[in-house]
């Protein structure tokens, strides 16, 4: 063999070599490029689930009871008139209001607590609703009503300032408290006879 002819073939083997290196690296980095494509896919649908997580997340616990305590104040203004009848109404309304509460924005915790307080405090709503020509009646279980609702404002916030009042004089003076929108007392339990019976408790934001 001539010495051109074996540099020739040693030329087309070191070519050879040479495309067969280069058609594997440019197969790595392609699959490189692909995989990290992929990756990035898959990062991104990942942050889109999370963010959709977090978005729930942070809807429980974003509960608004301002329809349940706007019937209790309407029914503390009524018995602080001596009107049965309109503190009935607010009763009924009440009972309504439990009824199409949405519990879906609550957590576990906050479903048991709710469900404790709703179950008796819809009890004496509806008590007070069925007695309009009782009223001696309905207080009673707007004493025990009372007593729901300002757990119920403890637990979820009554989006608004409320002052906890109480009389000392209400069932042979035992006493009893009311949740109020003013800071001027207007007594429930004794009505128009001791409209300005009682004290300031608590101020509740």
């Amino acid at each position: 063999m001539t010495p051109q002819i074996h540099e020739y073939k040693k030329i087309n083997k070191s070519i050879i070599f040479f495309i067969l290196f280069t058609t594997i690296v440019f197969t790595a980095c392609s699959n490189a490029t692909s995989d990290k494509k992929e990756n990035g896919t898959t990062v991104a649908s990942v942050d889109t689930t999370t963010k959709q997580v977090s978005s729930v997340t942070e809807a429980k616990g974003v509960v608004s009871i301002k329809e349940i305590l706007a019937n209790y104040l309407q029914m503390k203004n009524a018995f602080a008139k001596d009107n049965a009848k309109d503190a009935a109404n607010a009763g009924n309304d009440m009972v309504k209001s439990f009824a199409n509460f949405n519990k879906a924005a609550l957590t576990a915790d906050q479903v048991k607590i709710y469900n404790d307080i709703q179950d008796d405090a819809k009890e004496h709503a509806e008590h007070i609703g069925m007695n309009a020509g009782k009223i001696e009646h309905q207080r009673e279980h707007f004493d025990m009503l009372s007593k729901d609702i300002y757990q119920l404002v403890k637990a979820f916030g009554g989006e608004q300032k409320l002052y906890y009042d109480h009389c000392p004089m209400y069932n042979d003076g035992k006493g009893a408290n009311w949740l109020s929108e003013s800071k001027d007392i207007s007594n429930p339990y004794l009505g128009k006879k001791m409209s300005t019976c009682g004290t300031v408790k608590e101020e509740l934001q």
